[in-house]
């Protein structure tokens, strides 16, 4: 059982009060020192996560030299804001045209919101007078059909001996009329899948890559989205019978991708991740471990080392949120209710109602690591039942390297509610 007084007293003397981003310039400094800084929300339709990640973000590109965004989002979607971003698409007409139009698949408000409209305006902007632009790029691996058509759109376009393989591939995948769980039945029980196919499309890019080194960026968006088929195609054949297992893939498949990028980048690259709480943080910090779960905070500390992982978990104590009843239902604006008692996000507001943040060090670690509930809110969300299952049992300050509370937010604007 938590003792609440006693982390009341720590919360109190270790957080910091603020009400705009540019009081989080302790947490900024604290954070800059790593290769990669890990960026969580508590949900994916809460307006404040993403407009204070993405002033968090300007003040590490401006002030700190990091060289690219990479954001839980499907590579081929995520590829074309970053051609749009580096003055590569003139078809696109704003940065509301491009997310609209590159992110449709459901949840489409993740991406195609008017928050995140101020940020890729921003980094239009500011990639102008910039000979090495940052990028932008996605590291979900959801994107099967849309990554094979891009493989082939490239392929047709440059007039590539490889084109033939990755035909035959989409081939495969044509009757089951792009619908994941079709595919993950048919692979899983009846053994009619196609995995040789896209082992065999993706061994032969990698043994030819030499054919495509004139275009480095172009290269690596085709080794990418074939890496992202092939993970899908492994994730979408065990989803049906190990939801654990296809976890891990998932997240082993985002941990690939930010690798491919970062080497893309160079040695000395610094990259900016956007995705849920339950990615970044620490795994082994929470019962995910004990379900033999894994994640990118995981998998990026023991890669890369402990010092050169930042992490920050963010979250809220009561407001309104963008999801859905189901899988595939229409968006809508759900109330977010005050955090269960003896959770995290309680004791936070019973620390003082309003927003404050907490850098967790060798000398204050120790008292926030006792297991807590601690809110997770998916793009599937049932107000009303959210104590039967949205609360992650955390020891937080393992988990994460920095947390920032917001006290009351609002639902996220996405462009066609």
């Amino acid at each position: 059982m938590i003792k609440t007084d006693h982390m009341l007293d720590h919360i109190a003397k270790h957080s910091v009060r603020f009400t705009e981003s540019a009081e989080l310039h302790p947490l900024i400094q604290a954070a800059s020192h790593a290769k990669y800084v890990l960026l969580g929300e508590a949900s994916h339709g809460t307006s404040e996560f993403y407009t204070f990640r993405a002033d968090l973000t300007k003040t590490l590109i401006k002030e700190h030299g990091y060289s690219f965004v990479a954001v839980e989002g499907d590579w081929p979607a995520c590829y074309e804001v970053n051609r749009y971003i580096k003055g590569l698409a003139p078809e696109y007409s704003s940065a509301q045209d491009v997310l609209q139009n590159s992110f449709n698949r459901w949840p489409s408000w993740m991406w195609a919101n008017h928050e995140m409209v101020e940020l890729i305006d921003w980094l239009y902007e500011y990639n102008q007078s910039r000979e090495q632009k940052i990028g932008f790029y996605g590291l979900d691996v959801y994107s099967l059909w849309e990554s094979m058509e891009a493989i082939v759109q490239y392929l047709e376009k440059i007039k590539s001996p490889d084109l033939a393989k990755a035909l035959n591939a989409i081939e495969c995948f044509e009757p089951f009329h792009r619908k994941p769980e079709q595919y993950g039945i048919s692979a899983a029980f009846y053994g009619e899948d196609c995995m040789s196919e896209i082992m065999e499309l993706l061994q032969t890019i990698q043994q030819n890559k030499k054919t495509y080194e004139d275009d480095p960026e172009a290269l690596l968006s085709l080794k990418l989205n074939a890496i992202a088929a092939s993970n899908a195609e492994h994730y979408y054949h065990t989803m049906v019978t190990n939801d654990h297992e296809s976890w891990n893939i998932r997240d082993r498949h985002m941990a690939e991708a930010l690798h491919h990028i970062g080497n893309y980048y160079g040695q000395k690259a610094k990259g900016i991740i956007w995705e849920h709480n339950t990615h970044i943080g620490d795994a082994r910090a929470t019962d995910m471990a004990s379900e033999g779960m894994i994640n990118v905070g995981q998998i990026t500390r023991e890669q890369y080392g402990q010092e050169n992982i930042f992490a920050i978990g963010f979250g809220t104590h009561h407001g309104t949120v963008i999801a859905g009843t189901k899988w595939g239902a229409k968006a809508e604006v759900m109330t977010v209710p005050t955090a269960a008692a003896g959770s995290w996000e309680d004791i936070l507001h019973k620390a003082g109602a309003f927003s404050k943040y907490m850098i967790f060090t060798k000398e204050n670690q120790k008292h926030f690591r006792e297991i807590i509930g601690h809110r997770a809110i998916g793009v599937v969300y049932h107000p009303g039942y959210e104590h039967h299952g949205n609360y992650v049992p955390s020891r937080i300050s393992d988990r994460y390297d920095a947390f920032i509370h917001i006290e009351e937010t609002k639902a996220l604007t996405p462009f066609n509610l």
